[in-house]
């Protein structure tokens, strides 16, 4: 038997081990066929419902064998004292990390940004109770993770990497060991989520061994792609501007020994989803299944829309649900985004001639589908024309092209703002 094997014996006896001991936590979380999504893709699709752990994420197995493996080591060395833990966190490593603190009794500092959804923070707050300090620094998980660093190596404090440790990656990959043992048959294609690179790189080395035929898809936000770039690369890539409305997965760099571990994937296999387009999965997920998923939670699911009829038709598909850490005070965005992306809703400032009956005019070129949403006008006297900034939603997005086109023989100048990320912004 050759060394790579007997590592790789070594993992999957390991894993099972971590598996065994998340039951002192938690059952096994569901692996759970959609009808709705069976149905719609002639397939059967499984959802890994990691959104229904006790912290609503996959995190806490990482974190939890990380403590537990720590905290045994330090048994075995004979070493006394308290050891003071410390983490940097987009929000659902945090509260894994929280869990995990308040189980083993002892005391940990979060780094959090301060641009992380307040439903994670104040979650984080309720696990750790007087054990957990937390601290807001810098707007995205690169910069609080440099001071959790500098504060491990100043202090003395343990740190509990959100990814990027071998103990971590074990942890993670206890989700692709109950699925093994969940699934009634065999696994065509996995499809999961990526951010720093821990749930993938687990999933994939039990996948690998244990079932080899499977396909496995990745799936990274658009804003921030730092797998799929590193793997077109070849090397681990940093990326200069990250977007962070998936904030469970939107990391500037995956982690060093996650990508060791990935490198020889094809960068075809990762495919990309717009924030927009995402929120259509999101919406429609609670809608229709009553299911609250995060946008990184719902990454997998939405794939199904990204893949072709014939390559789902007949095929059994698991997707990792990650996350479900959703605040409720972002869902007007996501309503707007999902609305904007379905092409149902669009905004366009609107040059209005100022005359009497000039808006009767405009009105009267709406269709019975057509509502108003936004409409924001200012007259002013001396200049023949105003600008108006209209938002019109519609149930069929064919509906605007008719709507464009009455206006434009009516003379009407307007510009079409939906897709100027920039400019909506602003004013919206």
């Amino acid at each position: 038997m050759t060394n790579q094997k007997k590592l790789k014996n070594q993992f999957l006896a390991d894993v099972k081990t971590a598996t065994a001991a998340l039951r002192d936590l938690f059952e096994a979380t569901p692996l759970q066929r959609n009808a709705h999504l069976s149905q719609r893709y002639d397939s059967n699709i499984y959802l890994k419902r990691e959104d229904l752990t006790p912290v609503r994420s996959y995190k806490l197995r990482g974190a939890f064998n990380f403590f537990r493996k720590a905290i045994e080591a330090q048994k075995k060395s004979g070493k006394t004292g308290e050891t003071l833990f410390v983490c940097a966190s987009a929000g659902n490593h945090a509260q894994g990390f929280a869990y995990a603190c308040q189980h083993f009794g002892v005391k940990g500092i979060v780094y959090m940004p301060v641009t992380t959804p307040q439903q994670k923070i104040d979650k984080t707050r309720v696990f750790g109770k007087e054990l957990v300090e937390i601290r807001l620094v810098g707007d995205i998980f690169d910069d609080c993770n440099k001071e959790a660093i500098a504060f491990s190596q100043k202090s003395g404090a343990k740190l509990v990497p959100p990814f990027d440790h071998p103990d971590i990656i074990e942890g993670q990959a206890s989700v692709g060991q109950e699925i093994l043992d969940q699934i009634p048959s065999s696994i065509d294609i996995l499809i999961v989520p990526v951010g720093g690179g821990g749930l993938s790189a687990g999933l994939c080395e039990v996948m690998e061994e244990c079932s080899p035929h499977t396909q496995i898809i990745f799936v990274e936000p658009e804003g921030a792609p730092s797998f799929k770039r590193s793997l077109e690369q070849g090397k681990r890539v940093i990326l200069n501007q990250v977007n962070t409305f998936v904030d469970g997965a939107a990391v500037a760099m995956i982690g060093e020994d996650n990508f060791e571990r990935l490198k020889n994937r094809d960068p075809k296999s990762v495919m990309l989803v717009n924030e927009n387009a995402l929120c259509q999965t999101i919406i429609e997920m609670l809608n229709v299944e009553g299911i609250v998923l995060e946008p990184a939670g719902a990454l997998a699911v939405h794939v199904l829309r990204m893949l072709p009829e014939d390559q789902l038709a007949d095929r059994t598909v698991v997707c990792v649900t990650s996350g479900g850490n959703f605040d409720f005070e972002r869902l007007p965005d996501v309503k707007e985004r999902a609305l904007k992306s379905a092409g149902l809703k669009k905004f366009f400032i609107l040059q209005m001639p100022q005359r009497p009956g000039a808006l009767k005019d405009f009105l009267n070129l709406l269709g019975p589908e057509d509502d108003i949403a936004r409409f924001e006008y200012m007259k002013k006297s001396a200049r023949n024309f105003g600008s108006v900034l209209i938002g019109v939603e519609t149930k069929n997005p064919d509906n605007f092209a008719q709507l464009f086109a009455k206006m434009e023989e009516a003379g009407f100048r307007f510009d079409d703002i939906t897709d100027n990320e920039t400019f909506t912004d602003f004013i919206l």
